[in-house]
């Protein structure tokens, strides 16, 4: 069996992950503005699939370049070309759609051309004394260096300014920054309609207010267009230089790294579509697409709420643990016994609750913590800054290299610091990107330690958008290994072992084939024996090849991935016994959990790391074992759950059709609801014991 039937292309697993999300955004069961924020969600997608995975394609192409171009490489990047071309098509089909499902509801996107007189009296105020100070024209002339100029997540609008038979070109940067991208209207009497007009719009409605009486011309003409950086950057300088120096550097070489796609208005003429090609030096292997009037559509995550309730989702209280609840001290309740949170489904204030009993505390005498995403305004920074005000010894792990999130962790690195916070990086090129945190307290002469191990961000906002495990425990077992970590974390070139963690570099490949193995020598002696998978990603090879080996040798797996999966399952001979779907739905599918089972001994492990081979081989990564029999069943029930789904998952198969599973006469399940009533009902029962 070749190569190319084992493995799915990394890059067409990700694009057919988004097109799963463009499924939600059809999806006439969803609430209408939630279909909107699909298209945010698809289109912010596509922006990242370009800056990252896109962006290492093309470098490979390059670095190929001078000997020979692997035929493979072209045979992709045509493919991933064709893939995007046809989902684009599907996406400003459905936008259209649901722009007029919107006007149904009285919920209207107006252009510049259809304003009533006394909307364009307040948006010429409008433009006058809000936006004017946010708006300076960029000339487009034979000096203009535009890859230095135009940013990356920004729409501009392309100006032709005609005067007779000359044309000169202007861009204008839409400031969706500094001023909020949708702008509602006063509305039309006797209408009881909702209108609304984007930013784009009103610098149309506007263009003479910007260009009158600096040039002289006929007419002007505005088209959209925006390009797409490769996100990449390298740490090629002096390596005495801190790595928050070399951070800080790294990421002005963003600011000007090269393009790598270009996307304009479909009608923009062609010649100002060639000046805008070349003043960008976008390449034959770059994506260059035509599209619709506006671009950016990421910014349709945050669309408005307007019209009746029923448009968007009804919101789903968070639950309160009520082992928390029955304790007047957080310490005490995890004492008791472990506790296991799932967001968003429970609530992340406990831990915030948590760490702000500790830094008060006066039996609490030091806290460790690593935070690799953290929200805007963090409440946990802001608890860490007070624990040092009142005398904690306080260590905060800050991943500066976290990507994309890079410029806010130098902010908070320095604003800790400032604070008296011992304040630890990682190695460059070896990212931190364990959920944990100790907190040390003596009590009765003794000091005792609590432990954090988690699958997500400590980010109050993604808490209540991403589902993720939360481990909180006093157990010594797990607390003493946590301890290991973060001496680990402050010296990675010194000899550790774990027995209850799996530690990336450390131990995590050896564990997982071992894990792996288990399970095929009881499948080979006639014990039924079971593996279940829930993972963002699973690309890494040596991982691959151990399940088709379990699948070969009669292991059941059952996979749950939410978006890369190179895997091929239902190969004969090969992965025969290999399920995997794929679940999109209301919130973002973010937690890591492995399950080995044959029956005679369970082992269940949550986990910060894919299987990724960075995540196995080149990061600090986090894994646990969960010890409690009762929060083993209780991941198992719910892993259950989502592999019963029959509304929201679909099949992964070697076509990347993106099938529904099929319900056929079983009941309709939609996991995520299903799981909320079912962590809502162990409350009732620990309620009544």
């Amino acid at each position: 069996m070749n190569h190319e039937k084992l493995y799915i292309d990394k890059e067409l697993s990700w694009l057919s992950f988004n097109e799963r999300v463009l499924q939600e955004a059809a999806d006439k069961t969803n609430p209408l503005l939630e279909r909107m924020r699909f298209l945010g969600i698809y289109s912010n997608n596509l922006e990242e699939f370009y800056k990252v995975i896109f962006s290492d394609l093309k470098r490979r192409i390059l670095i190929s370049e001078e000997r020979c171009i692997p035929e493979s490489l072209y045979h992709l990047l045509k493919k991933i070309k064709e893939r995007v071309f046809k989902a684009d098509q599907e996406f400003h089909a459905l936008c259209n759609d649901l722009l007029l499902e919107m006007a149904r509801n009285k919920i209207f996107l107006i252009n510049e051309r259809q304003l009533s007189i006394n909307q364009q009296t307040w948006l010429r105020h409008y433009f006058k004394y809000t936006l004017r100070q946010h708006i300076t024209p960029i000339l487009i002339t034979q000096d203009t260096n535009l890859i230095k100029f135009l940013k990356d997540d920004y729409t501009y609008l392309s100006v032709e300014i005609i005067r007779g038979a000359e044309i000169n070109y202007a861009l204008l940067e839409i400031p969706s920054d500094k001023v909020p991208r949708f702008v509602n209207l006063p509305p039309a009497p006797p209408h009881r309609r909702k209108p609304i007009i984007l930013l784009d719009n009103i610098l149309r409605y506007c263009l003479e207010d910007i260009f009158c009486g600096v040039f002289d011309y006929d007419f002007l003409r505005a088209y959209s267009m925006k390009m797409t950086r490769d996100a990449e950057y390298d740490f090629s300088i002096e390596m005495e230089s801190s790595l928050l120096e070399l951070m800080s550097s790294s990421l002005k070489q963003r600011l000007t790294a090269k393009p790598v796609r270009f996307v304009y208005q479909y009608d923009m003429p062609d010649a100002m579509v060639e000046i805008l090609r070349n003043k960008l030096n976008i390449s034959k292997y770059d994506s260059i697409l035509p599209g619709g009037r506006y671009h950016n559509f990421k910014d349709f995550m945050s669309f408005p709420n307007l019209g009746k309730v029923n448009l968007s989702n009804k919101p789903l209280v968070q639950l309160r643990h009520l082992r928390f609840d029955s304790f007047l001290n957080g310490f005490d309740a995890i004492r008791t016994c472990d506790i296991l949170l799932y967001y968003p489904y429970h609530t992340f204030e406990h831990v915030l609750e948590l760490l702000h009993q500790a830094s008060f505390d006066p039996a609490v005498l030091d806290i460790k913590i690593n935070i690799y995403r953290v929200a805007k305004e963090s409440r946990i920074i802001n608890t860490m800054i007070h624990a040092a005000y009142n005398g904690k010894k306080v260590t905060v792990v800050v991943e500066l290299q976290a990507r994309f999130d890079e410029e806010a962790n130098i902010h908070w690195a320095k604003c800790l610091t400032e604070a008296g916070v011992h304040v630890l990086f990682s190695a460059p090129g070896l990212k931190i990107h364990a959920k944990l945190f100790l907190i040390s307290r003596c009590e009765g002469g003794e000091i005792n330690r609590y432990a954090h191990i988690g699958t997500g961000n400590f980010n109050e906002k993604t808490a209540q958008l991403y589902t993720d495990y939360s481990l909180l425990t006093a157990d010594a077992r797990i607390t003493n290994e946590v301890r290991e970590v973060f001496n680990f974390i402050a010296n990675p070139y010194r000899s550790v072992s774990f027995k209850y963690l799996i530690v990336s570099p450390q131990n995590s490949r050896y564990m997982l084939y071992q894990l792996i193995d288990n399970e095929i020598t009881y499948a080979k002696q006639g014990i039924p024996a079971n593996i279940i998978l829930k993972l963002n990603n699973l690309v890494d090879k040596g991982l691959v090849d151990r399940l088709y080996m379990a699948s070969s040798c009669g292991v059941q797996v059952n996979l749950i991935i939410r978006g890369i999966c190179t895997l091929v399952p239902n190969l004969r001979g090969v992965s025969d016994n290999i399920c995997a779907i794929s679940i999109v739905d209301r919130y973002l599918e973010h937690d890591r959990v492995y399950v080995f089972d044959h029956g005679m001994e369970r082992k269940v492990f949550l986990s910060s790391a894919d299987w990724m081979t960075r995540n196995i081989d080149d990061r600090i990564e986090v894994g646990v074992s969960i010890l409690d029999p009762v929060l083993q069943q209780q991941i198992i029930d719910i892993m259950q759950i989502l592999i019963n789904d029959t509304l929201k998952a679909r099949v992964i198969d070697q076509a990347l059709s993106n099938g529904y599973v099929q319900r056929g006469n079983r009941r309709k399940v939609r996991s995520q609801v299903e799981i909320y009533k079912y962590i809502k009902s162990l409350e009732t029962l620990e309620k009544s014991s």
